[in-house]
């Protein structure tokens, strides 16, 4: 399965643990090239995102309503291949689950960033969360998961994933990024492939990201998701929604990223 990658490198020797991305549901490795990827390569990280099967310009789109959770982790071990160190994997949303499930039999990583992920629970109560508190957008959702992109609008893709500043010019430009998406994975998700990892066997920096304004992860389960893995560093961005990375204030989360690998990963990296 040939995968689509994309690298960015720093203009100096690199910092000793490479970057990897990995994109959540609707999406593939571009979500990450718009300001993340330069951003590190800028500040001495190789920076690698990559688009798993059936997603962007990876090989498996004819399969892709049939594609497991398992083969998604699959990818990621694959691309984790090709990185020269150990890297550190910054999962977003569904990428976020897609770590979690990797670091079940592959703990031997730099560290791990969760980024408004699936927690550890899966999507059950991600689900219950949005159909409680946002009914509408959880049937828009709804649809839009069985329909796909046809159904979808700039518009509501804001009101899903973004604050209310976005322009819809930005808007109308990152609808290109959105594709259907396996709902086999998501029912994976619901329970069909729970996370059976335990936490107190890991030993890298871990770092829970979350935005106040989420629909999908509330703040409340990034918190959660931080408890799980032995009260790791948590942070909730108070004017973020959930695709933080495209957000107007991407630079927040990134420069907070940015000292927690300075702070955590990068001396530990360095030594080993």
């Amino acid at each position: 399965m040939k995968l689509d990658m994309i690298s960015r490198y720093p203009e100096t020797t690199p910092k000793p643990a490479p970057l990897l991305f990995v994109h959540g549901s609707f999406a593939d490795a571009r979500c990450w090239d718009e300001n993340f990827l330069p951003h590190y390569a800028r500040h001495g990280y190789e920076a690698h995102a990559f688009s798993m099967r059936g997603h962007g310009r990876s090989e498996g789109h004819e399969h892709l309503h049939t594609w497991r959770l398992a083969d998604y982790v699959a990818d990621l071990a694959k691309a984790v291949g090709t990185m020269p160190a150990p890297p550190v994997l910054i999962g977003h949303s569904m990428g976020g689950m897609v770590v979690q499930k990797y670091l079940e039999d592959h703990p031997a990583i730099a560290g791990v960033v969760l980024m408004a992920s699936v927690p550890p629970q899966g999507l059950l109560p991600t689900n219950l969360h949005m159909a409680m508190r946002h009914p509408f957008l959880f049937q828009q959702m709804a649809l839009f998961s069985l329909l796909g992109p046809t159904y979808g609008t700039p518009e509501m893709m804001r009101r899903l994933l973004f604050s209310q500043n976005m322009p819809l010019s930005k808007l109308r430009e990152y609808f290109d990024y959105v594709q259907a998406e396996s709902q086999v994975v998501a029912l994976d998700m619901m329970g069909l492939n729970p996370l059976r990892l335990n936490p107190r066997q890991l030993r890298m920096p871990i770092l829970a990201l979350g935005a106040r304004h989420d629909v999908f992860v509330s703040p409340a389960m990034v918190e959660e998701t931080a408890r799980f893995y032995n009260n790791t560093e948590v942070r909730i961005f108070p004017n973020m929604a959930h695709a933080m990375m495209l957000e107007l204030n991407w630079r927040e989360p990134a420069d907070y990223l940015l000292d927690w690998l300075e702070r955590a990963v990068t001396p530990q990296a360095a030594a080993a």
